[in-house]
């Protein structure tokens, strides 16, 4: 049977880190509160010729080296994103124009911090249909722009960077062969970013503060541990899998805290979840194919291994997906 394979990978992050120690000087917090609340260290912030479609088209690039597939044979580009360059046209297109892809279709995905794992699974479903698509899925985020520098909440927690796979059809075994993807609208206002100012004053909301990242922690907090936790044990018991069939989890990169009661209440060791966090901090849609580009190029997963990923976003938004690579 026909899979979505992933055929390469690669990412780019921002040159300029922004340490603990920098953002106390920005705002009232500290590196011990930061890094015991979080795990977070440091994280890339984008400057000049870093706009998102701009690391976006280089981790795509990477990826597209690793494939051995030119930008020419793409049929579909796909960037999952909340921080888009503009609201119109989409990131993706803009990518195709700097690719050079001309043969592809392109779009945009929103699902938050689970937009990469949506967009795999969307290019999992078309492969179903055309096995022979080849299909550029990417993560991108510019959050440095959508963040309350003064928030001392959020800023600490968000970071800048992009993703890329390569995705096409091959009965060889490998792929994608399983999700489990839910959302709750009712539950928005737990992680949310409002947009800019309406100039339609009818449609202004009364309680817009600035188009902003926003968020209760400790809601979020328990929603988020739970309902991973549920999905991937119900993705499991669907196709006869146990936690220890899992080679390698990696979940999107939060909060340590967030990751440590997940893998506690999944029974997973700590040698076989992939962990980038505290060097990046939470890059929204780009963190997980972030982690799974260096979780490649480090040796972290063979040919043949069960790999689980899991995420989390506003939306709410969040999921498995099971792939054997």
């Amino acid at each position: 049977m026909t899979k979505a394979a992933i055929l390469g990978t690669g990412s780019c992050l921002p040159e300029r880190m922004l340490s603990n120690a920098d953002l106390e000087r920005m705002v009232e917090t500290s590196d011990e509160w930061i890094t015991t609340r979080t795990g977070i260290r440091s994280r890339r912030i984008a400057g000049r010729g870093e706009q998102n479609y701009q690391l976006a088209t280089k981790a795509a690039l990477l990826a597209l080296a690793e494939s051995g597939i030119a930008p020419e044979e793409l049929d579909l580009i796909v960037v999952a994103t909340v921080s888009p360059h503009m609201i119109m046209p989409s990131t993706a297109c803009f990518v195709q124009a700097e690719l050079g892809a001309t043969k592809a279709f392109a779009y945009d995905v929103n699902a938050a911090c689970a937009g990469f794992t949506y967009s795999l699974d969307l290019a999992s479903n078309y492969i179903q249909n055309r096995p022979d698509m080849k299909i550029l899925v990417i993560g991108a985020e510019t959050l440095s722009a959508r963040v309350n520098w003064e928030d001392r909440n959020t800023c600490v927690l968000f970071g800048d960077g992009a993703g890329a796979v390569v995705v096409t059809g091959t009965a060889d075994g490998r792929g994608v062969f399983g999700s489990n993807l839910r959302s709750d609208g009712k539950l928005w206002n737990l992680l949310y970013m409002d947009s800019p100012e309406s100039y339609n004053p009818d449609l202004r909301r009364e309680e817009w503060q600035g188009p902003f990242v926003r968020m209760n922690g400790g809601d979020v907090f328990k929603h988020a541990v739970r309902l991973m936790e549920d999905s991937v044990t119900s993705l499991l018991r669907q196709h006869g899998l146990t936690i220890d069939d899992i080679d390698l989890m990696i979940p999107h990169q939060a909060n340590i805290r967030i990751l440590n009661n997940l893998r506690e209440r999944l029974g997973i060791s700590e040698e076989r979840v992939f962990v980038n966090l505290s060097q990046y901090g939470n890059t929204s849609a780009a963190s997980i194919p972030i982690a799974l580009d260096e979780a490649y190029r480090q040796g972290r997963m063979a040919r043949g291994d069960i790999v689980l990923l899991c995420t989390f976003g506003g939306g709410l938004t969040w999921g498995a997906l099971l792939m054997r690579w």
